[in-house]
C-alpha cells in the first residue's frame, strides 16, 4: 500500500507541474498530503516545529544579501559598462562580441549567482548590438543562454547555498569548489567560440578599429570596480575573515558605493531594486520552505532508507550511479527548474553519497552542473525563453545554438569524474588540507 501511496505522489507532483502549478505549491501540496496519508492529522501537528526549523537557518541569511547586491549593481546600470568594457578588450579575439558575452555572463555570474539574472541583465545589453552588427543569430542567442548557466556554478552562487542548507555542508567550501570548474567552463565556452568564428568567419564580423590605450584604460575602469568587489568577497570567505553571510553584507554595501560612484542609482532605482529582491527571495525561500516539508514527509515515512535500501540493492558501481544520476538530472532538467532540482533529489541522494565513497563537496558542484544543463533544456529550460524573449525570435534558433554549450557541459562532467581535484583541491587549500 505504502509504495502506491507513494508513486500516487509523485505522479501528483510532476501532474501539478505539467499543469503549470507554481513550483513551491506543487511541492508542498503532495508533501503535506502524503504526511496526512502516514499519520493523519496528528502527522501535520508538526508542521509548525518543522517550518520554525527549516527558516531558522543562519546559512540562508545570505540568499536575500547576495540578491540585494546583484539587483543594486543591475538596476544601476553597471552591467551595460562591464560589458562594454569586455567588448573592448576582446574586440581582436576571434568570436569578437561572442566572446563578450561569454566573459560578461562569468563576471556578471561572479555578482549576481543566478542564472535567470546573468543571461538577462547580459542578453538585454548584447542583442541588439549583436542583431545590428549581423553576428549569427543562432550562435548569440545559445552563447548567451549558455553563458547565463555560469551564474550557478562561479560564486557567490544561491543553488550551492540551498544545496549546503540540506547538506550541513560548508558554504565556504563549495564556492571554492566552483571557482575552478566555472573558470574551466568559461574558457572551454570561449575557445569553442573562437574555434567555430576561425572555421566559419560569416558568424562572428570582424570588428574594426584599432584598440588604443585610451579604450583598454576605458575598458579597465568600466570592469576593475566590479572585479575588486567579487575578488574582496572571496577572499574573506576564502581567508577566513568572513562568513558568505558576512562577505555578503559587506558586498551589498560596497555596491551601493560603486553603483552610487560608477551607476545611475536614484532613490527609485535603489526601491525598485529593494522590490524586485523581496520577490525573488520570497520565491526562494518559498520553494526551500515547500521542500523542507516533502522532505520531512519522505522521511516520516522512511521512504529515503527505502529508496537507499533499493538502490544498495541494485548493487550499481559508482561509475553506473552517475549515469543513473545523468538520466535523473536530465529527465528533470527538462520539468523542473534549478532550485526545484535540488530540493527534490538532494535530500534522497545525500545519504548514498557515503556508500560510494563521494565527498559531499564534490557532489554538489556536480549536481549544480547537472542543473547548468538544466537550464538549456527544452522543454522547461528558462534560459531559452529569457533569451528568445529578448530577441524575439525562433526558440528553435535558441535551443539549437546551445547544443554545442551543452556538449562541452558533458565534456567538464567527465573531467570531474575522472579528476575530482579539479573541484576539491582550492577547498583542500582552505582547510589546509
Amino acid at each position: 500500500m505504502a509504495e502506491y501511496q507513494i508513486v500516487f505522489i509523485f505522479a501528483l507532483f510532476i501532474g501539478l507541474l505539467a499543469a503549470g502549478m507554481a513550483v513551491p505549491f506543487a511541492i508542498l501540496l503532495p508533501g503535506m498530503l502524503y504526511l496526512y496519508l502516514q499519520g493523519g492529522v496528528a502527522a501535520l501537528h508538526s508542521l509548525g516545529l518543522v517550518s520554525w526549523g527549516s527558516m531558522d537557518s543562519y546559512t540562508l541569511t545570505s540568499i536575500p544579501l547576495f540578491v540585494l547586491m546583484a539587483e543594486i549593481l543591475q538596476g544601476s546600470g553597471l552591467g551595460m559598462r562591464v560589458y562594454r568594457g569586455l567588448s573592448s578588450l576582446v574586440r581582436k579575439v576571434p568570436g569578437g562580441l561572442l566572446q563578450t558575452n561569454i566573459a560578461g555572463c562569468a563576471v556578471f555570474a561572479a555578482v549576481s549567482g543566478s542564472s535567470i539574472a546573468t543571461a538577462a541583465s547580459i542578453g538585454q545589453v548584447a542583442l541588439p548590438q549583436l542583431k545590428a552588427r549581423q553576428y549569427d543569430p543562432r550562435l548569440a542567442a545559445g552563447s548567451l543562454a549558455a553563458g547565463g548557466t555560469l551564474g550557478i556554478l562561479i560564486p557567490p552562487s544561491i543553488a550551492m547555498i540551498v544545496y549546503a542548507t540540506f547538506t550541513d555542508t560548508s558554504v565556504a567550501r563549495l564556492f571554492m569548489a566552483g571557482v575552478v570548474p566555472g573558470i574551466v567552463l568559461t574558457l572551454m565556452f570561449m575557445g569553442y567560440v573562437a574555434v567555430a568564428a576561425v572555421l566559419r568567419p560569416g558568424i562572428a564580423p570582424p570588428e574594426r578599429g584599432e584598440l588604443t590605450r585610451a579604450m583598454v584604460l576605458r575598458a579597465l575602469v568600466d570592469i576593475v570596480p566590479f572585479l575588486l568587489l567579487i575578488g574582496g568577497i572571496m577572499g574573506a570567505i576564502y581567508t577566513g575573515i568572513a562568513t558568505p553571510t558576512e562577505a555578503a553584507a559587506a558586498g551589498c554595501i560596497f555596491a551601493l558605493a560603486i553603483a552610487l560612484v560608477f551607476g545611475e542609482l536614484s532613490w527609485r532605482t535603489f526601491g525598485d531594486c529593494l522590490r524586485r529582491s523581496t520577490l525573488m527571495v520570497a520565491n526562494i525561500l518559498l520553494i526551500t520552505y515547500a521542500a523542507f516539508v516533502f522532505s520531512y514527509a519522505m522521511s516520516y515515512a522512511g521512504v529515503g532508507e527505502q529508496i537507499t535500501e533499493f538502490i544498495v540493492g541494485l548493487q550499481l558501481g559508482k561509475l553506473e550511479f552517475f549515469v543513473a544520476l545523468l538520466v535523473l538530472f536530465t529527465v528533470l532538467g527538462a520539468l523542473v527548474e534549478s532550485l526545484g532540482m535540488i530540493v527534490i533529489t538532494v535530500p534522497l541522494l545525500y545519504p548514498l553519497l557515503a556508500n560510494y565513497g563521494i565527498d559531499p563537496v564534490w557532489f554538489g558542484i556536480v549536481v549544480v552542473l547537472f542543473i547548468e544543463m538544466g537550464q538549456i533544456t527544452p522543454p522547461i529550460g528558462i534560459n531559452l525563453f529569457v533569451i528568445q524573449s529578448i530577441a524575439r525570435g525562433k526558440l528553435s534558433d535558441v535551443v539549437m545554438g546551445t547544443v554545442p554549450f551543452h556538449l562541452l557541459m558533458f565534456v567538464l562532467l567527465g573531467m570531474l569524474v575522472a579528476w575530482p581535484g579539479i573541484a576539491l583541491w582550492l577547498p583542500g587549500r582552505l582547510s589546509g588540507g
